[in-house]
């Protein structure tokens, strides 16, 4: 059985820059995952559903569970997962991976304007390959079926990732007024000496 991740990220194409990545490593025997989507949040609110593209065999019967399951959440998500017989199937095989009312509670707080999230089941990894890669994007672990010593880890992993990203941009930010101010001088310094 596959476990599900489910990680959320304060910007909007982060997620995407995140399957990107997870692609690759597949291609690279690293990561062997069924199935990815992820959803953004635009600055008015709208959320998209964004489906992986080879939606081939198994992958199209996730493809259809990810519509359902992201239909629920965002758009009935105190409704719960057992409105109609038609989905006691799907809330069994969502039960199995831990999603329930409280999970979609979470993330409808939690992804907020400007926001992604990426759904990821995994079958296997290459860990320590696989690990650093991912935890240079930052986000916050909303849900996984992996057990909790393993999603412990894998949060302190994007915590310190996300932390080196954000601690990399504010030093580029900041040096490069810095930068401005000294280009003038410089540039006067060399014209003086030839």
């Amino acid at each position: 059985m596959s476990n599900l991740v489910v990680v959320a990220y304060p910007d909007q194409y982060r997620a995407a820059e995140v399957l990107a990545s997870l692609r690759r490593l597949n291609k690279e025997y690293l990561i062997d995952f069924d199935d990815a989507c992820y959803v953004t949040k635009d600055a008015s609110g709208k959320i998209k559903l964004h489906q992986n593209t080879s939606l081939t065999g198994a992958a199209a019967a996730w493809g259809g569970m990810w519509g359902m399951l992201i239909g629920l959440l965002f758009f009935v998500p105190f409704l719960g997962l057992a409105i109609g017989a038609g989905l006691g199937a799907l809330s069994g095989k969502l039960a199995d991976y831990g999603i329930d009312d409280n999970f979609a509670k979470q993330l409808t707080q939690t992804l907020q304007p400007n926001s992604s999230a990426i759904f990821v089941l995994v079958r296997k990894a290459t860990v320590d390959k696989v690990l650093p890669e991912v935890a240079k994007y930052g986000g916050t672990v909303l849900q996984t079926s992996l057990p909790k010593e393993t999603e412990e880890k894998l949060q302190a992993a994007l915590n310190q990732g996300g932390g080196e990203q954000v601690a990399q941009a504010q030093a580029v930010a900041e040096s490069q007024p810095a930068a401005a101010t000294q280009a003038p001088p410089q540039a006067g310094a060399t014209g003086g000496a030839q």
